[in-house]
């Protein structure tokens, strides 16, 4: 089955983030708007489930289902819990030496979390950010340092691999890091880096291990193979996060809004969810 072309199923957004499939919904953050959406697929319509002042930006998910979601300015993870109220989960404002950016959660609760590194923004270099491991319990530590604007995540099928998107590095590249039994990272390597036209964004990754990119500058998702190859190319207008889900998981969601100046993305709600079907599932 060849991957098709884009569909638009829901707009009028700001700045839509950070899309994650869970629970037969796709969940994502307004960053701008200061809410997380959960939305059904199939109608396009979206119910926002929290509202956060401080940008949120990267969510997850705890293995009881409770949402986790990390709140930008304020340097903190906050959790959702059942009645629907939030609380503080954990403080990186120890670690973080800019806001909180993108998230990832494994099955067993442990999130990691990276940040801008600093206020700075193109074409100004990005000081280096440290990514940060937040365990079940709330206890935040380091584990991996001097990365530039750490961004999109995912983690291999097997759990022993964490690949993160260094959207400012130049070039701009996709590292991987060993992941210990205890969340620890090591054994760091650029499993992919690319041209100039390509900032790497927020990543999903299938069933074959080959993790999808969004690449907002030069219009397009990209299928990175396990060996760090490029191996497939989907033209999208401003794509800026995608997620693997769908009732088959071939359904590939992209995030999109036609700028990421906060000013302008409120003004005109251009941001819009699209989903293209891909063939290897999530």
């Amino acid at each position: 089955m060849p991957t098709t072309e884009p569909d638009i199923i829901r707009t009028g957004l700001a700045f839509p983030e950070c899309p994650r499939w869970h629970d037969g919904f796709l969940w994502f953050t307004d960053v701008y708007a200061g809410e997380v959406h959960r939305l059904e697929p199939a109608t396009g319509e979206s119910e926002v489930v929290a509202r956060i002042d401080g940008h949120p930006a990267g969510i997850g998910f705890l293995p009881d289902g409770r949402l986790l979601v990390a709140a930008g300015h304020i340097k903190k993870v906050l959790r959702r819990e059942d009645d629907g109220s939030l609380v503080e989960h954990a403080d990186l404002s120890h670690i973080a030496t800019g806001q909180l950016n993108d998230m990832y959660v494994d099955p067993s609760g442990r999130a990691y979390v990276g940040n801008y590194g600093d206020a700075s923004a193109p074409p100004s270099p990005a000081a280096p950010a440290t990514l940060a491991l937040v365990e079940p319990d709330g206890t935040v530590r380091p584990v991996a340092d001097d990365l530039l604007f750490p961004n999109g995540m995912v983690a291999t099928a097997d759990g022993t691999t964490l690949v993160v998107a260094e959207t400012r590095a130049v070039p701009g590249r996709l590292s991987a890091f060993t992941v210990r039994p205890d969340g620890a990272l090591s054994e760091r390597r650029t499993l992919a880096e690319f041209d100039e036209t390509v900032f790497p964004d927020g990543l999903a990754i299938d069933g074959e291990d080959a993790v999808w990119v969004a690449s907002p500058f030069s219009g397009e998702a990209l299928r990175v193979a396990a060996g760090g190859t490029i191996v497939d190319r989907v033209a999208i207008a401003n794509p800026y996060a995608v997620a693997l889900g769908g009732e088959d998981g071939r359904d590939l969601f992209v995030c999109t809004s036609a700028t990421w100046q906060p000013d302008a993305a409120m003004r005109d709600r251009a941001g819009a969810i699209v989903r293209v079907r891909v063939p290897v599932a999530r």
